[in-house]
């Protein structure tokens, strides 16, 4: 029970990543608030969490939106009465290079993956440092954080600009005992990375990395694990490469 009683805000919570985050979380103990777009996903997944005899309310949120992650916040402050982690797992891939990215494209990613991931630790961060601290996990990517990869320049800018953030942060917030971290995915076997990849792509992309295989879900789940809790406790600004070798060759 290594985050219990603690308060997680889970935003992506729905699916992929974000979702074996608020299951794990929640079985260590931690009181879930499961945030995705998709507020039926968002519902469903809270369902589990209490079916399996742990806490966790749901809600929708559209993370470029500060009103909205603002309400999020709200919501766990009603709910359970205080924050102590945030997980910023929402996000959105597109593939195209800067002459085939158009503008609506563009804008959405940043608004999502970037500055979602600003708002919702802007909204948070005040109750962080009204708890006497906490923890932040941002979720780059390898592909952002590490390196380049054609045909994603939307995705990787917003990823890199995530990655800065990040350590900003950890840099402006020490003090106040809020830590600050990212875990950077490489491909990982999600819906998101299915919307964009066939099968045997995916099979061929796997095939080039050092482990031969995708990384599962809940394998990023415990990389966050470690962060949100006390055992990783003088690590702030920190990028975890979970990616099964995929940024040590390149």
């Amino acid at each position: 029970m290594r985050l219990k009683d603690k308060v997680a805000i889970i935003t992506g919570g729905g699916s992929g990543i974000g979702r074996a985050t608020a299951e794990l979380f929640a079985s260590e103990g931690a009181r879930v608030v499961v945030a995705d777009f998709n507020s039926t996903a968002a519902k469903e997944v809270a369902q589990a969490i209490q079916n399996a005899g742990c806490q966790a309310v749901s809600v929708a949120v559209d993370v470029s939106e500060p009103a909205q992650a603002q309400r999020m916040v709200d919501v766990a402050l009603e709910t359970y009465r205080g924050i102590d982690i945030l997980f910023n797992g929402a996000g959105i891939l597109a593939r195209g290079t800067a002459l085939d990215t158009d503008e609506k494209t563009w804008n959405r990613v940043m608004a999502v993956n970037l500055n979602g991931t600003f708002w919702c630790c802007k909204a948070v961060l005040p109750h962080l440092i009204k708890r006497g601290g906490g923890s932040i996990i941002n979720v780059s990517s390898s592909t952002g954080a590490h390196d380049a990869k054609g045909n994603t320049v939307a995705y990787v800018t917003s990823k890199g600009g995530v990655t800065l953030m990040t350590k900003a942060m950890a840099i402006d917030h020490a003090k106040a005992k809020v830590r600050v971290n990212a875990i950077c995915p490489g491909p990982t076997d999600t819906p998101m990375l299915r919307s964009v990849l066939s099968p045997a792509e995916m099979d061929a992309f796997a095939a080039t990395f050092p482990m031969g295989r995708m990384g599962r879900p809940e394998e990023l789940a415990y990389a966050a694990l470690f962060l949100a809790s006390d055992e990783s406790s003088f690590v702030t600004g920190a990028m975890l490469a979970v990616d099964g070798g995929q940024t040590a060759e390149v």
